[in-house]
């Protein structure tokens, strides 16, 4: 079979409304049916929700004190105290309970003396109640047969509150959507059934898309039902596909084969079976989605990265979802970002980019996360959503961008920014900081050491993570500081690491040294330019009189350690400068090159901080430590010390 190509790639808004027009998606009515409240939270009502009783359903008292006829009590003054006949003019009561016939007002108890006359008693008050005063009005809430809620109505706690006030014991809600979801793949197989080893050599991948989907279908009213994983045949896709509609399915999503490869069969498949309306969206990631109408009914194939699969699902299932069930698309909150360093994207293409984001000086910073559409931790990790314009060809560092934010706005608000060197330790800090103080949290962003440097310039992160050897004093980041910036900083050090090559299983080419980096044949994988790691391997080739260009992969670079272990483990290349930390956990030989200083450079603003001295209060705690040392490749001896203080000139 031919290769798929995206001969017009249609705007999201184009391709939905085309489609949506397609299947006469406004038109359509879902069924609707009766469930006990008890069972109705986050369902939709299905029609408006008439109360079948007043509530109150009676005059009732708002306060305790006596129940009277107000106009009974009008001369009623401090000067011309009046007494009331307990029993026949005044009537104690008690609040929420109903008025005794002629009375239209309640005094509250404070505001009565009691006279005891033989078997009378007398309410003596000094000021006049007025009509209906203290007293619910029968109704006052909502009066038989008012609406209480409209149709299209996600149930909320108080949406059933309001329901049972009203004598309404069981909800008309929609009947939930049906998605089916085919999971396809020659290579795919189910997570239950997933294999180390197999997954290891790339024979097979784990199938977790449609758990996504489930939940996302979940949140938005629908049922899902995930099919057994069809083959990378046609006739097996056309086959899935026509059972998931015979079974009245209300739609159905083929997970993966909608790009344009050679076996990538989807959108030939439900172009047989029915109509293709749109093949290639002008958004990136998400671009392979096919939209396809099958005996009425809305058929998408969706891509396979996990990352794209999202924008389709969000573009085109939910807004679907929603209009079955009346009720608006769903919209994030927004909020306007300063991103940290440029954004470029390519014209033509709508791009979505996750970031990071903290609140520094008032302002909110955005910080790039990875692009790929493979990267589905961009997403777990990921504060906010930016959307580049596909006129546009991305936005330049401090430009303003309007940002869609995937957390609560106050959840920036308790967040410390550190953007910087990577290190292990800064994912368990964020931890241990969740867990004892859970108003804050810290959020790392990976830019090098320089980077974060250049980034507390700019009042642009809380705090950096710094590695930079000076060589001519052998001293770690203080001249680097001194260099880059003008404001007073303390120089916190969280650990000495050791550093270290990163060698293949068995250390197979027999790596001792920096110095064998330069032999034939060997494949080195460097950190990037401005990290403290990049810094450490040129200073140490400076010593032994080494040219990096005879490095084989120089130039080839990653952002973190943990890459540069995954890389050597896979077989990307046989070398890597790395702390030991990573080789550790990825079981990977270790050959020592020196211990080094990381400290976390913070300017004087922020040491004082509530978040920041939480932050500073678990570096300095006992499970830190002891967590740390047992990651082995770290010292602690001076954990939590201040090494130095800047005066910022």
């Amino acid at each position: 079979m031919k290769r798929n190509t995206y001969l017009t790639l249609l705007a999201p808004e184009e391709a939905r409304k085309r489609w949506f027009e397609r299947l006469q998606a406004a038109s359509l009515a879902l069924p609707e049916e009766n469930v006990p409240l008890t069972a109705a939270l986050h369902r939709v009502l299905s029609r408006p929700a008439e109360a079948l009783r007043s509530s109150p359903a009676f005059h009732g008292a708002a306060m305790d004190g006596i129940a009277v006829n107000a106009e009974d009590t009008f001369s009623a003054s401090a000067r011309k105290p009046l007494r009331l006949e307990m029993g026949r003019q005044a009537h104690w009561i008690n609040t929420g309970h109903p008025l005794p016939p002629h009375c239209n007002a309640v005094i509250m108890v404070e505001n009565i003396n009691i006279e005891d006359a033989g078997d009378t008693q007398w309410a003596v008050i000094e000021k006049a109640a007025f009509p209906w005063q203290h007293v619910r009005k029968m109704g006052e809430d909502m009066v038989a047969t008012e609406i209480i809620l409209p149709p299209g109505t996600r149930l909320g706690p108080y949406d059933l509150g309001a329901l049972a006030a009203g004598g309404i014991l069981e909800a008309p809600v929609f009947v939930r959507p049906r998605v089916f979801i085919i999971p396809s793949g020659s290579e795919i197989v189910p997570l239950e059934q997933a294999r180390e080893e197999d997954l290891r050599s790339g024979k097979t991948l784990p199938e977790f898309n449609s758990l996504i989907f489930t939940a996302m279908i979940t949140e938005a009213g629908g049922e899902s039902l995930t099919l057994p994983v069809v083959p990378d045949q046609p006739e097996a896709i056309a086959a899935a596909v026509t059972a998931a509609l015979d079974a009245d399915a209300d739609m159905v999503l083929v997970n993966a084969g909608s790009s344009a490869g050679s076996h990538d069969y989807t959108a030939h498949v439900l172009q047989s079976l029915g109509e293709v309306v749109a093949h290639g969206i002008s958004v990136m990631p998400g671009k392979p989605t096919v939209l396809a109408v099958v005996r009425g009914k809305p058929v998408i194939g969706v891509p396979g990265y996990p990352v794209s699969a999202g924008v389709a699902l969000e573009e085109f299932v939910l807004p679907l979802l929603a209009l079955w069930q009346k009720r608006p698309a769903p919209e994030r909150e927004k909020a306007t970002a300063i991103p940290c360093n440029a954004l470029p994207s390519r014209p033509g293409m709508e791009e979505r980019l996750r970031v990071k984001l903290g609140r520094v000086d008032g302002n909110i910073v955005a910080v790039p996360l990875p692009r790929g559409a493979g990267t589905i931790t961009s997403l777990s990790r990921a504060d906010g959503i930016v959307r580049v314009s596909r006129d546009s060809e991305g936005c330049d560092a401090g430009m303003a961008v309007t940002v869609e934010l995937l957390r609560p706005r106050n959840a920036l608000d308790g967040a410390l920014l550190a953007i910087g060197s990577h290190d292990n330790t800064l994912d368990l800090l964020d931890s241990l900081l969740r867990k004892t103080h859970p108003r804050f949290r810290l959020t790392s962003a990976h830019v090098g050491s320089l980077g974060g440097l250049m980034a507390l310039a700019r009042r642009q992160c809380h705090l950096a993570g710094c590695h930079l050897l000076d060589a001519e004093t052998g001293q770690y980041n203080r001249k680097a500081i001194e260099q880059n910036l003008e404001e007073p900083m303390v120089l916190l050090r969280l650990v000495d690491r050791e550093q270290g090559i990163i060698v293949a299983p068995g250390n197979p080419l027999d790596i001792s040294g920096i110095s064998d980096l330069t032999r034939d044949g060997v494949r080195f994988v460097n950190r990037q330019r401005g990290s403290g790691t990049r810094v450490l391997l040129d200073y140490k080739l400076a010593c032994l009189g080494v040219s990096p260009a005879s490095i084989s992969g120089y130039r080839d670079e990653e952002y973190t350690h943990m890459n540069v272990a995954a890389a050597v483990l896979s077989g990307r290349a046989d070398a890597g400068l790395a702390v030991r930390a990573a080789a550790n956990a990825l079981g990977l030989p270790f050959v020592p090159v020196g211990v080094e200083e990381y400290d976390l450079v913070i300017p004087r603003r922020f040491y004082d901080s509530p978040a920041m001295r939480a932050l500073i209060d678990v570096i300095r705690g006992p499970e830190f430590l002891q967590t740390v040392t047992a990651m082995g490749g770290y010292h602690t001896e001076k954990t939590g010390q201040i090494i130095w203080e800047y005066d910022g000139r």
